[in-house]
């Protein structure tokens, strides 16, 4: 079976000048990455500051091309930004002068679905985040969930197979984190989306993700794919605290602590 999103052999290289030495050099962010994700799954990535984590969700959006190796979409290599592939970053980048639906509407207008149509589907996918009722709302009117709300119904607006999702909930609260992990958690289960999510938290990755891909420090390769099995998280009362949850942690922080300790800087590539 084709997997959905396929990573083989990827290696990307930034030239990079000193801001002291006005010297350029080369940077390798990612080296020798090999990734399958299936159709529908919801896939983690964790690692240490600075291992290529954004990189390699801008390599799979289509806004950088690899150095080396393929990449590739149901099969077909991927050449640019598409349809296919809809994201979400940590900063919201909502148009303040138009409202939640308005925003949606927006990447509708980007994708060419006709005026007629556009209200109606952004009215349903306001629904699913659940901003039912506040379609009408600017995002200065919003709190930091519901604009990161808004930002995910334009993401998945026009049905994309594939969600890239870039430490979305970084600048929230714990308690809207966690709610807005819930969150996130019922709208995957509802539409099937295929969906790769980058995070520095261990806790949100595992408590997310079917797996954990946990990189190294810079140059990032994947260390491992750690599976996790925490059930149903609806029918798990506070699974955060299960054993289940505790074991899965204490894998992937061992994993990543030798990473953290070699990271070379602490700016993200």
């Amino acid at each position: 079976m084709t997997a959905r999103l396929g990573l083989h052999g990827v290696t990307k290289r930034f030239r990079v000048r000193d801001r002291r030495t006005r010297r350029w050099s080369e940077v390798t962010a990612v080296r020798d990455v090999d990734l399958d994700v299936a159709a529908g799954e919801f896939l983690t990535v964790v690692g240490p500051s600075g291992c290529g984590k954004s990189t390699l969700l801008d390599l799979l959006g289509g806004l950088t091309p690899p150095t080396s190796g393929r990449i590739l979409v149901d099969g077909e290599p991927i050449t640019g930004p598409g349809p296919d592939r809809g994201t979400v970053f940590q900063q919201y980048a909502l148009l303040p002068w138009r409202t939640a639906r308005g925003n949606v509407e927006f990447a509708l207008e980007a994708v060419g679905v006709p005026r007629r149509d556009r209200a109606g589907i952004a009215r349903e996918y306001l629904e699913l985040v659940g901003l039912g009722g506040f379609e009408d709302r600017h995002p200065h009117q919003l709190s930091g969930g519901m604009r990161q709300r808004v930002a995910i119904a334009r993401s998945l607006a026009h049905d994309p197979g594939v969600l890239l999702m870039d430490e979305p909930f970084a600048a929230l609260d714990a308690q809207t984190r966690e709610s807005m992990q819930d969150e996130l958690l019922r709208i995957w289960r509802r539409t099937g989306k295929t969906v790769v999510f980058v995070t520095h938290g261990i806790d949100e990755a595992v408590y997310l993700g079917g797996r954990v891909a946990v990189l190294t420090a810079r140059p990032g390769r994947v260390k491992r794919v750690v599976p996790v099995d925490l059930g149903e998280r609806a029918d798990v009362p506070d699974a955060r605290s299960s054993p289940a949850f505790a074991h899965h942690r204490h894998v992937v922080w061992s994993l990543l602590r030798d990473e953290v300790c070699a990271a070379p800087d602490p700016a993200e590539v």
